[in-house]
């Protein structure tokens, strides 16, 4: 009986923390007039290899939203960049300041010839956030 209430709690615990590292349709942004808000409201910064836009929501928790243009090559490679860097944010989640939209877009000026690993666009995503974090408090905002 001890075993399977421990087993039990473990299982809730383990549960409990996936959910917390999911990314639901409600923290992904969609639409086109999204993606313009944030690109015309938004700070943004570029480091050869992504640009990201940052722009404050009144939701409270953080939102993604990835575009991948045709100039990054076939659907299959494009993809698997969406996917690449939609779970690098969703790892990073609570590592980044919340209550913000952020737009992750690759740089056309670096087409994904070679498929970048995770360790390489985990490391510029967050010194992208890092970047615009220190701009925003400097400035003030």
């Amino acid at each position: 009986m001890l075993k399977q209430t421990k087993h039990k709690t473990q299982k809730k615990r383990i549960k409990s923390i996936l959910k917390r590292l999911t990314l639901p349709k409600k923290k992904r942004l969609f639409s086109n007039d999204q993606f313009r808000t944030i690109m015309d409201n938004g700070r943004n910064a570029c480091n050869g290899f992504l640009i990201l836009y940052m722009a404050e929501n009144n939701c409270g928790f953080v939102r993604l939203g990835v575009s991948v243009g045709k100039i990054q090559g076939n659907a299959v490679t494009r993809n698997r960049l969406k996917r690449l860097l939609r779970e690098v944010f969703r790892q990073n989640q609570e590592k980044i300041p919340g209550g913000f939209d952020y737009l992750l877009m690759p740089s056309r000026r670096k087409r994904a010839e070679n498929s970048p690993t995770f360790a390489e666009v985990e490391k510029s995503f967050l010194t992208l956030v890092d970047t615009i974090s220190k701009n925003r408090i400097s400035r003030g905002k």
